[in-house]
This record gives structure tokens, C-alpha cells and sequence, in this order.
């Protein structure tokens, strides 16, 4: 009988330490079936961030490293140069990449550096008890927000694929979400495309996933799909902002201030 369904190889089989709802499982998972299907689990090297995936290198059957909070890019940037026949990424949350590492992520891209980036955005502090991130949505309540952002004191939310998009070292950059079974085949195929991006030698590519944080946004697990759906999208439309190898720039869904 043939298996139509099954764990992949490069995902280790035991529990994560992730909240129930969580969509970090998720991204693992389809992370991990990319890396199966290209038959790179033995090439490639991950660096984890301090945040909520932590303790990614427990998952990955892959060599991986914990970088500082912010420095995965650069770690990465060593490793790849140092490594150039080897696949590298870094797995970043929203806090990691966009706020302490922005810096690190804002140059590694512009020098084009060839490695694939996967950023989580669910516009929160998950690991530090739910603070407002550089993601945050205007009016969000977090712990640091208690009447919602206000952008006039806390300034607007970055939108990291479009501010990396504009730079000339960046080959691919594309924002997904994991909320439907559509948007996460979607969200594999981009990942793949990073991938075969440095596969071939193309530079700087970042995948953003649009995730939920039931614990810390304080909603069941389904409503915090809505939230992602009905708040977060709108803000942060879903599309291809640079591809090099399609001439693509700003092919997106919609968008509000």
C-alpha cells in the first residue's frame, strides 16, 4: 500500500514545546519536507533565535546553531561563507529579526548574502510574556500596549518585505500565511523557491509567515486564525515583493493603513 502521509525524515519525532494552536508546528513541518524533497537534510545547517523557537535545534534532524537574540543573519553570513557548498537558514520570530536584529538583517540582505531567512510575524513578544513587537498592530493590546498601539507614541508597524524588497541584494522576498490549507501550500512553494534561490546562487531570500499567537493575543486557537485572517492580512498583504528570476516587484494582495 502506498504511504500518502508521514512525518518527515528531517523532522524529529517528539514533542515540541510549542502552545497549543501554535503555527510554529506548522512552518517546522513544511520546512522540513522541502528540505526532504530536495534531499539536502545532510547539507544543511539552521541557525536558531532566542524567541518562542528557541529550542528549534531540537526539532530539525540537521546540524543547527543558537545564535545571540538578533544575530542569526550574521551567524549565518559565517557559516555559508565559510561553507559555500552547504544550505544555510535562519528560523527568526518577529522580536529576533525586526527589532535587536535589524541591523544584522537590513545588511546581510544588502550585501546579498546567499542564504534563505524565514521570519515568523505573529506581531507579538511570544517567549517574553506578550509584549508589543516592531509588528504590533495599530490599536493592538499587548503587555507594553495595555490601551492598544498607539502610533503617534510607538510609531507605525514595519513591514519587512516591503522595506528588504527595495534592496539590490535581495533576490526573493515573499510573505505567506498558514491560516488555510491553500495559503500553506502556498507558503511551501515559497520556501522551496528560497531554497532553490541558493541553490543556484541568486543571493539574499526571505520568507515571511503570517502566524498566530493564541497564548499571548489571549483567543482560542481558531479565533486567532481569524484575527490572522480578518486584522493581519489586510495589514500585511500576502504576495511575491521581489523575485529576481520573474522580474517580479510588488505583486501583492491588497493592503490598509
Amino acid at each position: 500500500m502506498a504511504v500518502v502521509f508521514e512525518r518527515p525524515k528531517s523532522l524529529v519525532d517528539i514533542p515540541t514545546h510549542y502552545c497549543p494552536g501554535c503555527t510554529h508546528g506548522i512552518v517546522h513541518r513544511i520546512l522540513c519536507e522541502v528540505i526532504d524533497e530536495m534531499g539536502i537534510e545532510g547539507d544543511t545547517i539552521g541557525v536558531c533565535p532566542v524567541g518562542c523557537s528557541v529550542m528549534a535545534y531540537d526539532y530539525f534532524n540537521c546540524d543547527m546553531i543558537e545564535a545571540a537574540h538578533g544575530r542569526a543573519p550574521a551567524v549565518a553570513t559565517g557559516v555559508k561563507r565559510t561553507n559555500p557548498d552547504k544550505f544555510v537558514f535562519t528560523y527568526q520570530g518577529d522580536g529576533d529579526l525586526a527589532a535587536i536584529g535589524t541591523a544584522e538583517t537590513v545588511h546581510v540582505a544588502t550585501r546579498g548574502e546567499n542564504i534563505v531567512v524565514i521570519f515568523i510575524n505573529n506581531t507579538i513578544y511570544g517567549m517574553t510574556g506578550g509584549q508589543m513587537a516592531p509588528t504590533t498592530l495599530p490599536n493592538q493590546v499587548t503587555q507594553t500596549t495595555p490601551f492598544g498601539r498607539d502610533p503617534k507614541l510607538a510609531g507605525f508597524p514595519v513591514r519587512v518585505c516591503e522595506m528588504l524588497s527595495t534592496l539590490t541584494g535581495t533576490a526573493f522576498a515573499q510573505r505567506v500565511a498558514v491560516d488555510s490549507v491553500p495559503h500553506i501550500r502556498e507558503a511551501k512553494k515559497a520556501i522551496r523557491k528560497a531554497f532553490e534561490n541558493q541553490k543556484a546562487g541568486r543571493g539574499f531570500s526571505i520568507v515571511e509567515v503570517l502566524s498566530t499567537c493564541p497564548t499571548n493575543w489571549g483567543l482560542a486557537p481558531l479565533d486567532a486564525i481569524k484575527r490572522l485572517q480578518d486584522e493581519m492580512i489586510p495589514y500585511y498583504p500576502l504576495g511575491v515583493y521581489k523575485d529576481v528570476t520573474e522580474s517580479v516587484f510588488d505583486n501583492v494582495q491588497g493592503g490598509n493603513e
